[in-house]
């Protein structure tokens, strides 16, 4: 497996450049791919430029044109469509993540009771954007399940979710401040659905905000795809296999990622 993983990453054209390896990741993996570009950097000491979005509003930036290296989504879907357009090689899953529910601090709720928590009318149910932004998509393929443990349910979640986060038009948290941790702290929604590494991430912020873990009936994985873009510089190569190495997939499984590639 881990042998296929490197003829697939290395088996693609690339170009010499002086210039900045230019680096875009889902905004979920920022704390963890800031730790990991450091001790990249300790080993290859090339500059890197990272940029950190919505991982569809990327997808579209790379095929109007922007330069990028290499491409680390928060699904396989857009790293794929990119493979298929012939703007890149081949796709590798190199992180798994799964959806919790962020709760405000007097929000009654548990993972026994989150889908009629969310159904309650009083209850401002917050998501990232759908197709911007796999977070959303993800939230959308929760509700879908919500039919089966409730007659009725996904439609009235499509109708109530609040789409506050990873659109191109969205309110940007100050700078320096988890998205989602700012959002829960303006009181925008009583409980928001995101991946439980950005959950950690905004407790940290916002210690009384709850973590509540989806239940299994409603839950969601999400599987994170790595591609090299076409024409990509040489050194490209070198940092998707520090990404896919022991080392680099230790410092994602400690912000909260599964690695499937560690022994």
């Amino acid at each position: 497996m881990k042998r296929w993983i490197a003829l697939a990453v290395l088996t693609l054209p690339f170009v010499a450049s002086a210039a900045p390896l230019e680096f875009r990741a889902a905004g979920s993996l920022k704390a963890a791919m800031g730790e990991l570009l450091s001790e990249y950097q300790k080993v290859e000491q090339e500059v890197i430029h990272a940029d950190f979005a919505p991982s569809g509003l990327l997808r579209k930036r790379i095929e109007n044109g922007e330069q990028v290296d290499l491409f680390a989504s928060a699904n396989m879907k857009h790293p794929e469509m990119l493979k298929n357009a012939g703007k890149s090689g081949s796709v590798v899953m190199f992180a798994r993540n799964k959806l919790c529910a962020i709760a405000q601090p007097e929000v009654d709720v548990t993972a026994d009771t989150l889908l009629n928590t969310m159904l309650d009318s009083s209850i401002k149910v917050g998501i990232s954007t759908p197709k911007a932004d796999p977070s959303g998509d993800y939230a959308w393929a929760l509700f879908a399940k919500a039919d089966k443990l409730k007659l009725g349910a996904t439609e009235q979640l499509e109708s109530k979710a609040l789409q506050l986060t990873g659109g191109p038009h969205s309110d940007k948290a100050p700078a320096g401040r988890n998205t989602y941790g700012w959002v829960m702290e303006n009181k925008r929604a009583d409980i928001f659905l995101t991946y439980c590494t950005n959950a950690v991430l905004a407790q940290k912020e916002l210690p009384k905000l709850q973590i509540v873990q989806i239940p299994e009936g409603l839950s969601v994985g999400a599987n994170y795809g790595l591609t090299i873009i076409h024409n990509a510089q040489t050194d490209s190569a070198k940092l998707a296999m520090f990404i896919l190495s022991k080392q680099g997939q230790k410092i994602l499984f400690s912000y909260g990622f599964d690695a499937p590639l560690m022994p």
